[in-house]
């Protein structure tokens, strides 16, 4: 074992001895008040001892005395606070000598899901599954019984660090063993953290939460970094709760004395200062599981975590008939109410009155029906309001759906010009090809007319905004679901490009080069303007970006950065595979080509889907109908509403039917020539 380990675990032994000690003896010393603890105390000390050599030189012969002074010390009865001072001082000198963290913190926060597994795989055949010490081994164990760790009150006094250090060293005269060995420190932390949910239940801890969102978020922020809204106001830096550095040395004890009489120099609230001991201890529970992955990564902004508490909250406002909890909720509703009102005041102050509302009916015992109807109707203004501010679009999935798009779009109006191009050589008409050229390139610049004039339509109906890019959404799903259905695809096509050559056919035998020039402006103008759809509707959907702030300027600003890339990088592209077709006779696999982007354009169709409904529910043209437990992911455009999530799973159900439809016609034609497929 390296002399780091080791030192390690000499302050492990050190630290949990002087804790040990402090529980068996008066505060004064000279009475012993839990004869086990001190055994225990001075059993970690012993072990410790027999590992000194192994120490760095600087100090094996003044942590070999420590330890045997402090044992001396035991055994007179000494104030434990004399212990815990020599130890802090033999901790000081080993921590010196190393130049390294003898408490290392994990990089990455401890799962709670992995500390579960951890605790079923190593610790439930002594502890229990609820860790009550009442395993199948328990009984049969020698020595003390295994230590209860759901008994709260004396799990008050073992702190994340301590925990995690018995797990690493074990605990010296008792059948717990080390598991420096087994375990990685990822693992032993996950398990230390887990072991704080066995003295509490998910309700206190849920309780707690809501407390923490009402009484502290605005400061401390709304996953703990220190970071509310409130902080920068305030003369000194504030704790980021969430980090196993701060809270990990800290017992519940700890916790609950600073949340009732705060650290020395640090301003806290009074109303933080009120709170009654039930409400400490479950504001306590909810802080122990804060730093966890599962808690630092569900929201996915604070202002996301903030709209989850004023939500438990109202739901408790409701079950308890409290106007003192339904207050809390519009104080909680607060740290983000500037934001909304800076989007859509209406919406400020429709939440407003159905925050009065719900105090003045909780207040007066106001029925079931009445509740629930005022409940209803703020979860869903709740939910408008919080893709306003909490939603944030992701700037790589922007650039790789506008590259897309483009390249997709793109590709197909060169394979239509080709076609054209290619007919006419095949009739010996080559003189003609300028006629087309002609009608693709006024193609072109239709479509950026096209483009100009539906966004002077955005912007000279201003009030119908939401309105239109809602219509606009759904319209871009219809004609993108229809352009990546397989099936039906591969139907269209073979009708369109029938079409498109008995035209040509026609405008041949005319001799008319306005009527070749028109063949091939209504064959790429329907490409066009497929893509002007597409692109306001990726546009409008954008939303504030993760790379960039939310503003009051609008959403479509925020994401536009990230389309524009993705356009330019598409021409890009289609310019290297016009070369590499056009100088070097590159022939493009087909079918995996629009089998991929398909897939991708039904992504696209699925999310335009969920944010289209969205618009026409901000606009209030349809109504806004929460489901609870739905999930709430506006990345891919699911918002947890009946109206939403109805339109998205007819989508599923359709690609289901196509994909059915299409392997049917596979197997049909199976034997048979089939003609390449486009897409």
């Amino acid at each position: 074992m390296d002399s780091l380990s080791v030192a390690r675990r000499t302050v492990a032994a050190a630290s949990l001895a002087a804790k040990e000690y402090a529980i068996g003896v008066a505060p004064a010393g000279g009475t012993v008040t839990a004869p086990e603890e001190v055994s225990e105390a001075k059993e970690f000390l012993e072990h410790a001892r027999l590992d000194v050599g192994a120490l760095p030189v600087a100090v094996r012969k003044t942590a070999d005395a420590e330890m045997r002074a402090m044992v001396a010390m035991m055994d007179r009865l000494v104030p434990p606070d004399s212990v815990a001072a020599r130890a802090g001082a033999l901790i000081k000198r080993i921590t010196t000598a190393t130049g390294a963290a003898l408490d290392p913190y994990p990089v990455q926060p401890p799962s709670l899901a992995r500390g579960a597994a951890v605790f079923k795989e190593q610790c439930i055949q002594c502890h229990g599954a609820t860790g009550r010490g009442d395993g199948p081994k328990a009984r049969h164990l020698e020595g003390p019984p295994p230590a209860d760790l759901a008994d709260r009150t004396s799990m008050a006094d073992v702190s994340p660090v301590d925990a995690y250090r018995k797990v690493t060293i074990g605990v010296a005269g008792t059948a717990m063993p080390e598991f420096e060995e087994s375990l990685s420190a990822e693992d032993r932390w996950a398990v230390a953290t887990y072991i704080a949910t066995l003295r509490t239940d998910e309700g206190t801890a849920r309780a707690g939460a809501t407390l923490y969102a009402a009484k502290c978020a605005t400061c401390h922020g709304a996953t703990g970094g220190g970071d509310g809204p409130f902080a920068s106001s305030i003369s000194v830096r504030l704790p980021a709760l969430r980090d196993l550095g701060v809270q990990g040395p800290l017992t519940d004890r700890d916790l609950e004395q600073l949340v009732l009489h705060r650290r020395p120099g640090v301003p806290m609230p009074g109303v933080v200062r009120a709170l009654n001991p039930r409400q400490v201890s479950s504001l306590v529970a909810f802080l122990r599981v804060l730093p966890s992955a599962e808690h630092q990564s569900a929201p996915g902004s604070p202002e996301a975590a903030t709209f989850a508490a004023v939500r438990r909250q109202i739901d408790s406002a409701v079950a308890l008939r409290s106007d003192k909890v339904a207050f809390d909720a519009y104080m909680t509703f607060e740290q983000v109410e500037t934001a909304v009102r800076a989007r859509n005041p209406g919406l400020a102050a429709d939440l407003e009155g159905a925050f009065a509302l719900l105090r003045s009916r909780t207040a007066r015992g106001a029925g079931d029906v009445e509740l629930e109807a005022t409940r209803a109707r703020l979860l869903g203004d709740l939910e408008r309001a919080e893709r306003l501010v909490a939603d944030r679009g992701s700037t790589p999935t922007l650039f790789m759906q506008s590259f897309v798009l483009l390249l997709r779009e793109g590709f197909e109006a060169i394979l239509i010009v080709a076609a054209l191009m290619a007919f006419l050589g095949k009739a010996g008409a080559t003189d003609k090809r300028r006629h087309v050229a002609q009608g693709a390139w006024a193609a072109v610049g239709a479509s950026l007319v096209t483009a100009v004039l539906l966004e002077l339509l955005f912007e000279i109906t201003p009030g119908q905004r939401e309105a239109l890019e809602g219509i606009t959404m759904l319209l871009a799903t219809a004609v993108l679901f229809y352009v990546s259905y397989w099936l039906l695809s591969k139907i269209e096509v073979a009708k369109w490009n029938a079409f498109v050559k008995g035209r040509l056919e026609g405008a041949l035998s005319s001799g008319s080069g306005f009527a070749l020039a028109s063949v091939a402006f209504l064959a790429v103008y329907r490409e066009g303007f497929e893509t002007i759809l597409f692109y306001k509707a990726l546009i409008t959907s954008a939303g504030p970006t993760t790379a960039g702030a939310v503003g009051a300027a609008g959403a479509a600003s925020s994401g536009a950065p990230a389309v524009v890339a993705g356009i330019i990088a598409g021409a890009v592209a289609l310019l290297i595979v016009y070369i590499a077709i056009e100088r070097f006779g590159m022939r493009v696999p087909l079918k995996p080509f629009f089998a991929v982007t398909s897939a991708m354009l039904y992504y696209m169709a699925f999310v335009f889907a969920g944010k289209g409904i969205a618009d026409l529910q901000e606009s209030g043209l349809v109504r806004t109908t929460v489901i609870e437990w739905a999930p709430r992911v506006p990345i891919v455009g699911i918002y947890p509403t009946v109206q939403s999530l109805s339109l998205q799973l007819l989508l599923v159900v359709l690609l289901l039917i196509a994909v059915v439809w299409l392997q049917r016609d596979r197997f049909s034609r199976t034997g048979q020539d089939r003609r390449p497929s486009f897409p």
